[in-house]
């Protein structure tokens, strides 16, 4: 391994280091329930050891048994019926997973005991200005003292920030297939800081469960559709990431695209090699030790379809015919290290549980 492909690796562990195993149940609650990604903790959290889920929150679905609104999960005996947030006991809650839409969870979680350790699924923490949020996000932060204490966690990158955070800020789905890529390599200055340009693809329950016209099935099947074009949401979150890693202000080319079918997300990410690193540099083992990450060997091609069900990012790195430059490709669940398995992921290190716990499902193939 070269000079700069051993400067691009860093320890990584399986497990929270420092961390005994919990034996004590964590009692857990899901707001914002009966939406895709609020579905997506229940089941993964059904084969969970340490999690008990003990509140699930709808508000239009209140009152109703949790396989009413998701018949498939009929079999997830161990969990209560849906209420609405206000009437949740907090005195029996340990941590909660917020599932709610954009700019709807920012008062919600500053009113939470401070006992109550959380992971937000939404965007509303994300960003660390608050301005930058009002700017893209159009409204007015309404929680900024609480934004001044969360963290941001892509768990790989963070994992020491997320192990003793009261909120976890749960990266989005587009930013974390980039990141998880770019970051070591922007670090190690093995790539340049211009130039990045993303082609990204994403599965339709991106978009949520809300009914929208753009998302009917004679809307999108058979068919794909670029969006957001040079004005997606993630685009802010996304730099501020690249911009941290490398030191210095970062601004990518990036257009995501819908594409038919539910879920599953690939990132081709097209960058300028820097200070003397070569395409094999780039597959340099900073994450050798990562359960979640996998880099593949030379030639190996990603496919949505390896991941899809799994917290597993599939990373692969191509030479570019054009000289000097780099393809990578990275793909996952958007619904699970896009969004779900990662904030189990980033509570199991909060809770001092082993990091793998209920997330080593493999891919339902074909």
């Amino acid at each position: 391994m070269s000079a700069r492909a051993q400067a691009a690796a860093a320890p990584a562990v399986a497990e929270a280091p420092g961390r005994t195993h919990a034996t004590e149940k964590a009692r857990i609650a899901v707001l914002g329930a009966s939406g895709y990604t609020g579905e997506e903790v229940v089941r993964l959290l059904a084969l969970h050891p340490v999690f008990d889920v003990t509140a699930l929150t709808g508000e239009t679905q209140a009152g109703k048994a949790f396989s009413d609104v998701f018949p498939h999960l009929v079999t997830a005996t161990n969990v209560p019926r849906l209420v609405k947030i206000a009437d949740v006991d907090w005195s029996g809650v340990d941590a909660a997973f917020c599932c709610l839409p954009h700019a709807t969870t920012q008062e919600i979680l500053a009113s939470l005991p401070r006992k109550v350790r959380v992971v937000d699924l939404s965007a509303d923490f994300r960003l660390r200005n608050v301005d930058t949020y009002a700017e893209w996000y159009g409204g007015t932060h309404r929680a900024p003292e609480l934004q001044k204490e969360a963290v941001y966690g892509i768990t790989e990158l963070h994992r020491e920030e997320v192990r003793s955070a009261r909120l976890v800020a749960n990266p989005g789905c587009y930013p974390t297939s980039v990141q998880l890529p770019l970051v070591p390599l922007l670090q190690a200055g093995m790539i340049s800081t211009e130039d990045i340009i993303i082609d990204a693809k994403s599965g339709v329950s991106g978009a949520g469960r809300s009914a929208k016209q753009n998302l009917l099935y004679t809307e999108i099947a058979e068919g794909i559709n670029c969006y957001g074009v040079g004005s997606h949401r993630h685009m802010p979150e996304i730099e501020q990431g690249l911009s941290e890693a490398a030191g210095a202000d970062v601004r990518v080319s990036f257009t995501p695209h819908l594409m038919p079918m539910s879920r599953g997300m690939q990132s081709t990410i097209y960058v300028r090699l820097d200070g003397g690193a070569s395409v094999d540099d780039l597959r340099s083992g900073r994450y050798a030790e990562e359960p979640f990450v996998h880099v593949m060997n030379a030639g190996g091609v990603p496919h949505t379809r390896y991941v899809r069900g799994t917290n597993y990012n599939f990373i692969s790195v191509f030479p570019d015919r054009l000289p000097g430059r780099a393809i990578i490709i990275s793909v996952i669940d958007n619904l699970v290290k896009g969004a779900s398995g990662q904030a189990i992921q980033n509570l199991n290190v909060m809770l001092g549980v082993p990091e793998t716990t209920g997330l080593l499902q493999q891919a339902l193939f074909p």
